[in-house]
């Protein structure tokens, strides 16, 4: 199987030893990111702000592999607190054409940040 690696500027770089997108058998998917710029300062304060970046740096990285989130079959979300449940909820469906992608959302442990993304997206649909 080939596989072809993905990476933007317009995302923060990986910090460690993983791509940002990685492309095989038809899928793409998309490494977790947060709510951080591309020099990898934090974005924004509110729950809100820090749901729009990250959902920003995830279409960074589909675009760059030529795609973009309306393309998504699965997406993992992870919120410091699921009292934000409902917040998520509004702002992903902003992002997130219908027919909505299957989705994990969980509750983590993140250090300084609110929440992160990872996804999978199609690339075709044969």
């Amino acid at each position: 199987m080939t596989m072809q690696t993905f990476l933007t500027s317009q995302a923060p770089a990986p910090v460690g030893p993983y791509s940002q997108g990685v492309a095989a058998g038809g899928l793409l998917f998309l490494a977790g990111q947060g709510p951080f710029d591309e020099s990898g300062a934090l974005v924004g304060e509110t729950f809100a702000e820090q749901v729009h970046r990250t959902f920003q740096n995830l279409a960074a990285v589909a675009a760059e592999a030529g795609t973009d989130l309306g393309a998504v079959v699965r997406l993992g979300a992870y919120l410091n607190s699921l009292d934000d449940f409902a917040e998520f909820n509004a702002i992903a469906a902003e992002y997130l054409p219908q027919p909505y992608p299957a989705r994990t959302t969980i509750q983590s442990d993140l250090l300084g940040f609110l929440i992160e993304l990872d996804a999978v997206l199609v690339l075709d649909d044969d």
